[in-house]
């Protein structure tokens, strides 16, 4: 069935191809057509004339003889020129497209496809996703299509929808979610930081009001916490905002990765500056002088990965992630080298002078950060915790 499809396709191909050239291309004819409609009304003239006694008959013969002459001479031109024929370059041409096409068609199709592999149409790839992301979405959203109160279909997909960016969704999912299946900390956070986020970073009442109720619903919650201290100073209130944030970093556990954000919002509020993470000393230095190649590779290896642990916990350290970045560089290390440029840069943005600074060690290392937002970054909520 495949080839007879491909054989008819390459026919019509062929003929849509050879049309222009096996047609007769008719030439215009205005003027021939012209002559021969004057030479006939003038021997309809001669013949008025002659009967009317203005012409005599030998002069009335020679004239007829004369017209009659000139009209078959343009009536010879005019069916000569009606009988065109195709040129034998064009016969050449078609003959090519008759053959070449559809061999060169073949050998492409048997050099880069597969015609052993059956069809995968739409339905069978929903039925069987893989770990095909679009796929996963697409099968979820057929069967919440049918079975639009399933609540536990809404609470995995609205997640997802966040991940995706696909906010307005998100939000539907998370409101289905909460009221097929009720109220959680898990689902109303979720929907609040949706809202955040579907809104360039601002804390609205709606998103708001989630967070009060997942805070009621699980005290501690430190997603919630986060975002109702800053929501406070979004709206200006700075001491209540840092004794907020103040109060979620004295109750963090030892080593939250979230932590430097909070310290970092403490100190936009008036808070205690964080301190500064160390990088190797000079000492250090000096000491790897004296062991072997390999020794010496390895204790700077693990004090470049120390600093890059210090930095995750404090990332409000510049100089820290300028000597990261530089120190993966030196050790060839592109991809750390990325990373820690991404991750200086989410600390410090582009737009800043300390991130054009970071910009510009990057560009003069060769080190690449891969595509860069330059707007303001939305505040992240805290992750990596147990709600």
């Amino acid at each position: 069935m495949f080839w007879i499809v491909v054989a008819i396709l390459t026919a019509a191909v062929a003929i849509v191809l050879m049309y222009p050239l096996m047609r007769k291309t008719e030439a215009p004819q205005t003027r021939r057509d012209g002559e021969v409609a004057v030479y006939r009304d003038q021997l309809a003239e001669l013949d008025r004339e002659r009967a009317a006694g203005l012409i005599g008959d030998t002069e009335a013969d020679y004239a007829r003889a004369e017209i009659g002459r000139r009209l078959l001479a343009a009536a010879e031109a005019e069916e000569q020129s009606g009988k065109e024929t195709r040129p034998r370059r064009h016969n050449l041409a078609a003959s090519l497209i008759t053959v070449l096409l559809p061999a060169l068609g073949l050998c492409l199709y048997i050099w880069n496809g597969s015609p052993e592999v059956p069809d995968m149409p739409l339905e069978a790839r929903l039925e069987n996703p893989g770990n095909d992301m679009n796929m996963l979405v697409a099968r979820a959203e057929r069967h919440l299509a049918q079975n639009p109160e399933d609540g536990a279909g809404w609470d995995i997909l609205a997640p997802i929808y966040f991940k995706m960016q696909r906010l307005g969704d998100a939000e539907l999912a998370y409101r289905n979610a909460l009221r097929i299946q009720g109220p959680s900390a898990e689902r109303l956070t979720g929907l609040g930081e949706t809202l955040v986020a579907g809104n360039d970073g601002v804390v609205i009442e709606a998103a708001r009001t989630a967070f009060a109720e997942a805070e009621e619903l699980k005290p501690g919650n430190p997603r919630a916490r986060f975002y109702l201290a800053l929501s406070l100073e979004q709206a200006g209130k700075a001491e209540e905002a840092r004794a907020a944030f103040t109060a979620l970093a004295a109750d963090a556990p030892a080593g939250a990765p979230w932590l430097p954000l909070v310290q970092e919002h403490i100190t936009r509020t008036g808070g205690a500056a964080t301190p500064v993470a160390p990088g190797p000393t000079a000492q250090d230095m000096a000491a790897a002088n004296d062991m072997t190649a390999s020794d010496r590779q390895a204790m700077i290896e693990g004090m470049v990965s120390s600093l890059d642990a210090k930095l995750k916990e404090n990332p409000a350290d510049f100089e820290g992630w300028m000597r990261l970045v530089r120190a993966y560089s030196v050790l060839k290390n592109e991809a750390k080298a990325g990373e820690a440029l991404r991750a200086g840069l989410k600390a410090f943005p582009p737009e800043g002078e300390e991130g054009r600074q970071l910009l510009a060690l990057a560009k003069e290392l060769g080190v690449s950060a891969g595509p860069i937002r330059m707007n303001r970054q939305q505040d992240a909520a805290p992750q990596g915790v147990t709600q």
